[in-house]
């Protein structure tokens, strides 16, 4: 798929960003009202209106939430690392492979004091399953960046970060049900056909002049 097919849109695609922007929550709200089902934490809000209190406000703490993952990573990850990777790779692959790296990236928040990584430390289920969500996320935000573009992609990041939070989610078995949610959902949209800009004629291709 050449680089110059996979690129920003605007129009009618960016009905897709408000589309995203509420399916993605969904992923994760849906493997926490799984949880009780289960013998999981009942859904509990409080440890995320304690964190709002705490950042000052919803405003501060949707800026925090938008600016810390989404606007900070998906302009280098979706707007230039995955249009290379899908110049010679499906979507599936291209999304893994940047899945991969993503992950690595965010070993060191691991070993950083006042992070939600090192709160689940990087040796215990719960931080086994973040680095493993990140790969159905990088699918999510890959299908998001192809069907709107960067926008897209940060709404999808952005969705899924402030629901976590916003629920506190910290119990494995949830945060298992979220992977096992996010994982059907990204082989939903994996068979999914994206609609790309139509290549330009290639010299070969042109017709001759009589």
């Amino acid at each position: 798929m050449p680089a110059h097919t996979v690129r920003l849109r605007f129009g009618a695609h960016l009905f897709w960003v408000p589309l995203l922007l509420g399916v993605a929550p969904a992923t994760v709200l849906a493997g926490v009202l799984l949880a009780p089902l289960l013998g999981g934490p009942e859904l509990d809000l409080t440890a995320g209106q304690d964190l709002i209190a705490t950042m000052g406000g919803l405003a501060p703490f949707v800026v925090s939430m938008l600016v810390a993952g989404p606007l900070a990573e998906e302009p280098g990850w979706r707007g230039t690392a995955y249009p290379r990777l899908r110049a010679s790779l499906g979507k599936v692959q291209a999304g893994l492979m940047l899945g991969a790296v993503w992950a690595v990236w965010h070993l060191p928040l691991f070993f950083i004091t006042g992070t939600v990584q090192n709160e689940f430390g990087l040796f215990s289920w719960s931080g086994l399953l973040f680095s493993l969500t990140v790969f159905p996320m990088a699918l999510l935000t890959g299908y998001a960046y192809e069907r709107a573009g960067v926008v897209a992609a940060i709404a999808v990041h952005f969705g899924v970060n402030a629901t976590m939070a916003i629920l506190g989610v910290s119990s494995p078995l949830t945060q298992a049900l979220i992977l096992a949610v996010q994982v059907v959902a990204a082989a939903l949209v994996a068979g999914q056909g994206v609609p790309t800009a139509k290549s330009p004629v290639q010299p070969s291709e042109r017709p001759a002049v009589s």
